[in-house]
């Protein structure tokens, strides 16, 4: 067969980290057929087989019908493989669905009505992902209150060209809680420490 003028001479790339390589097959070809010859010359599994020739997946028949579907290729064809994973075992996919479950974020029962009922308006009706509900709810209604504060006097910083002291103030008040002294930050303390250390 590979010295059959029909033949063409085609290069295979696959998925993942393993070189191209080239194999020689018929011009016009069953995709079936096509993924049998590159399934036997390495070694792939033909039923978990995803063929891709000029950005087009191929399938084996026509719309789920019965005709096999045929291909025609040329000479120097750049052709994808990709070899779909096994599917989980069902009662692996049953624990899956479980897990994933667990993972959803979820009220405490502890928690007020007021809060039921909005965790159901961002979940049911706005679909937040639960990314944000973990935000809005892990933060406490003293920070929320301050950050909402925060931005409502903003505008008011900038209006009056004190927008980059009311920002570096921010960080000692209303983001640092406790008035927690930030890394690196030299004053009168720091130094008074070095010295007394013989850092100078």
């Amino acid at each position: 067969m590979a010295g059959d003028e029909t033949d063409v001479e085609i290069t295979v790339k696959t998925v993942g980290p393993v070189r191209p390589f080239r194999i020689r097959v018929p011009a016009e070809i069953e995709v079936g057929d096509l993924k049998r010859f590159v399934a036997a010359d390495r070694c792939l599994p033909v039923e978990r087989l995803k063929l891709i020739l000029h950005g087009k997946t191929l399938q084996e028949r026509n719309n789920g019908g019965s005709e096999d579907v045929r291909v025609r290729l040329q000479n120097g064809d750049s052709l994808m493989v990709a070899v779909m994973p096994r599917p989980p075992a069902k009662h692996l996919c049953d624990d899956y669905v479980d897990d994933d479950d667990d993972l959803k974020f979820h009220i405490p029962q502890t928690a007020t009505w007021w809060k039921r009922k909005l965790f159901y308006l961002l979940r049911e009706r706005l679909r937040l992902p639960d990314m944000v509900l973990v935000a809005i709810f892990s933060i406490s209604l003293k920070a929320w209150a301050g950050i909402v504060l925060w931005f409502l006097l903003a505008p008011v910083a900038h209006r009056w060209d004190v927008g980059p002291l009311y920002v570096s103030v921010s960080a000692y008040s209303i983001f640092n809680e406790d008035f927690r002294e930030l890394p690196g930050t030299l004053n009168a303390d720091r130094l008074d420490r070095d010295i007394r250390a013989g850092q100078f």
